[in-house]
């Protein structure tokens, strides 16, 4: 009682702060080589209130101090060897360090280590999906050679870990629609639990997966066909739509003048007659210029930046229905649109062509273009070498570094 309330928890400090060292010592892995003391130095930095005058921190930190002394966990180590003057250092007594875990009731890493390396071939077994995969396989590495995963978990968190590896590993692997509440209570009987780890578990996926950096929680989720709320695509210019087989729900689009949403769940019920005279089918990138721009024997979709599994799909049942268009994309001149250019092309399959994207609209809307940051920059660098490694054309970016310039859509102009 005396320790809990006059101490004001400096024992505890100084221990932990000793047994952390400790952890990140050859010591605790009996690899060291040299007779090394783990001490914790007494300074400004770790502990201010000792050099504040005006505290009563002094006499508590003492107290707290010969505790620990008492207990045979530490030694004081005394400026100039003037006891009960100023501490210069604790050292800890590593002959009692099982003791010092007692006396914190704590584990020592190695126990949660031990632990954590048996949740992870636990989840290796149960989920063969590649993200989590590789996720696991950088923990365990890691894990084993004693360094820090605590950018992803808290290994002394075990059911939370379990938890961000299964919303992983059932992001995968989910084949249905449904929204985050629905899959969240599905899985962890909670309807709020997957919106509580949605930032590891997007550093999870950004990380180990790919085309997924630049995407917020609900366009990553939208990949594994988890809505926030339902998800629609925009649709307008050439076409006529049919819903099932029923002639008489045919709409002609060109009716519409900004187009219609229709909603992901009715994506596999919905079908463009194939007689309709479709040349070009085209993406647009941003929704001011979805709703402005107009463009003869066509069909344009909304894409809302990175396309998802439901504008995949759209775009799919057109290329079957239509192959013999031109399909192209329109987006920002900028590192992000031709990201998401590569990114539509390499996950739909479809040959798309960029359209007025091109260095003609550089120089023409010169006037428009804003400067590149240091990471559109860095971003660029990295887009030049994956295309060109992939054989692509990067004129258009090699412009864009040189001239150091980037241009938004909606500064080009319909002519």
């Amino acid at each position: 009682m005396w320790r809990n309330t006059i101490m004001a928890g400096y024992d505890i400090r100084i221990l932990k702060g000793l047994l952390d060292s400790y952890e990140r010592s050859l010591l605790s892995q009996g690899k060291n080589k040299v007779n090394v003391h783990i001490s914790f130095p007494f300074t400004r930095k770790n502990l201010p209130e000792y050099f504040n005058e005006s505290s009563l921190a002094y006499e508590k930190i003492h107290g707290s101090v010969r505790v620990l002394e008492e207990q045979e966990l530490v030694t004081a180590v005394w400026k100039n060897g003037k006891e009960g003057h100023i501490i210069e250092k604790v050292l800890l007594n590593d002959k009692n360090v099982a003791e010092a875990y007692a006396y914190l009731n704590r584990k020592p890493r190695r126990e949660y280590v031990r632990e954590n390396l048996e949740l992870l071939e636990e989840a290796k077994e149960r989920y063969q999906t590649p993200i989590l995969q590789g996720f696991l396989a950088y923990l365990q590495e890691r894990l084993i050679e004693g360094k820090s995963v605590k950018e992803f978990i808290d290994i002394e968190k075990p059911d939370k870990t379990r938890k961000i590896l299964k919303a992983v590993g059932e992001l995968e692997n989910n084949r249905e629609d449904c929204y985050i509440r629905e899959f969240s209570i599905r899985h962890f009987g909670n309807s709020k639990t997957l919106k509580s780890m949605l930032g590891v578990v997007r550093k999870i996926l950004q990380r180990f997966g790919e085309g997924f950096e630049d995407m917020d929680d609900c366009g990553i989720l939208a990949e594994y066909s988890v809505y926030h709320t339902p998800d629609y695509v925009y649709i307008k210019g050439m076409g006529e739509l049919i819903f099932g087989e029923d002639l008489s729900t045919v709409v002609n689009l060109t009716w519409l003048k900004q187009g219609i949403g229709l909603s992901g769940e009715d994506i596999g019920r919905v079908r463009i007659l194939e007689n309709s005279k479709i040349k070009k089918i085209l993406t647009i990138e941003n929704l001011t210029t979805f709703f402005r721009w107009k463009e003869k024997d066509s069909l344009m979709i909304y894409l809302g930046g990175y396309h998802n599994s439901v504008r995949r799909k759209l775009l799919e049942l057109l290329h079957q229905s239509f192959p013999e268009a031109e399909y192209l994309h329109f987006g920002d001149i900028d590192v992000g649109g031709f990201e998401i250019y590569r990114d539509l092309c390499r996950k739909t399959g479809i040959p798309f062509k960029t359209y007025h994207m091109g260095i003609e609209e550089l120089e023409k809307y010169k006037s428009c273009t804003q400067k590149l940051t240091e990471g559109d920059c860095k971003r660029l660098e990295v887009l030049i070498r994956k295309m060109e490694s992939e054989g692509g054309d990067t004129r258009v970016l090699q412009y864009m570094k040189e001239k150091g310039r980037k241009l938004e859509q909606e500064g080009i102009e319909q002519t």
